[in-house]
């Protein structure tokens, strides 16, 4: 194969790794130097990680945690585009402005499905078990280019608006790649067969609603102490799902993992644990209240929920 995943990583390393650099040199930044390390660190461990010893990984990811959870990681200090040239450029561009937003998702698209099987000089273009990804990863960079192009802006304002973006986030932008391990983590552990033994403890799961309500709102509750549905479906499907829905009550599997799923993302509109979800729409919109997103999604995550226990307890057992 020519494009590997390591490349992506790579990327996102490099791209940390200028962040800590835009950092450490802010010098009215109130944390610069611990702040710095945090980046610094994140993206060491992009660049390097299958390299570097398990123990060594472990401990810069402590590290990292000693940062945060001390507040030593702040934001710094950002120039605003001045407001006549901000106005200015919003006039001139006006819904051409979306468009690096929209390339994103549509090159993606394309390269999934246009790109997964060419090969050159007999070796596969992209990773075949990554080819999602690695188009992910090209659309971004189309992406920039197209609104550095655009906006007549430099790819180095990208970065910082990249740290600025990083700022505003905090060490919340860590919870993907720890909730996705925390749900790993939890299977193995046997988590679903504890999940399982306390609601055959309390619950009559015998009753067939009662199994269809326990597996719809333990999806979206475990989604949102996990921030990710992905995390919570393997734990309430291994509890609930398979011996009771599945098993005891002969319903059909595939039903009840998507509607299982579309559960779990209810949990999601809820949350701040899905930190890329509702916290960055947030931090984008500059709203004061960074709880604001899921405050106006609560009402429709609820009613979503409720439909889904209907669809659920009759499309399953048809």
């Amino acid at each position: 194969m020519i494009l590997h995943i390591e490349y992506l990583y790579w990327m996102v390393g490099a791209i940390l790794l200028a962040v800590a650099g835009f950092t450490l040199t802010d010098r009215q930044h109130p944390r610069r130097y611990s702040s710095a390390a945090f980046w610094g660190l994140f993206g060491a461990l992009f660049l390097a990680g299958d390299l570097l010893p398990a123990e060594l990984s472990g401990a810069m990811v402590l590290a990292m945690v000693a940062i945060a959870g001390c507040g030593r990681l702040a934001g710094g200090q950002h120039a605003p585009l001045a407001a006549d040239r901000l106005r200015q450029s919003v006039k001139r561009l006006g819904g051409k402005a979306f468009l690096p937003s929209l390339l994103v998702p549509l090159l993606t698209v394309l390269l999934s499905v246009a790109a997964k099987d060419v090969k050159i000089a007999g070796m596969p273009l992209f990773d075949p078990k990554n080819t999602t990804l690695l188009a992910l990863g090209i659309a971004c960079l189309a992406a920039l280019a197209a609104a550095c192009w655009l906006a007549r802006e430099t790819p180095a304002q990208g970065v910082r608006e990249t740290r600025r973006l990083l700022d505003c986030m905090g060490w919340a932008v860590l919870l993907p790649q720890l909730l996705a391990l925390l749900g790993l983590l939890f299977a193995d552990a046997g988590v679903g067969k504890a999940v399982s033994h306390v609601a055959t403890s309390y619950l009559p799961l015998d009753l067939r609603w009662v199994a269809v309500l326990a597996y719809v709102l333990g999806m979206a509750l475990f989604t949102m102490i996990m921030g990710n549905a992905f995390a919570a479906f393997p734990v309430m499907t291994a509890g609930i799902g398979i011996p009771f829905l599945v098993s005891g009550h002969h319903g059909d599997a595939a039903v009840m993992a998507a509607i299982g799923m579309f559960s779990g993302y209810c949990g999601t509109l809820m949350t701040p644990m899905a930190a890329n979800f509702n916290i960055v729409p947030a931090a984008l919109l500059e709203l004061e209240d960074k709880h604001a997103v899921i405050k106006a999604q609560v009402p429709t995550a609820l009613a979503l929920l409720a439909v889904n226990a209907v669809l659920l307890n009759w499309l399953m057992f048809r």
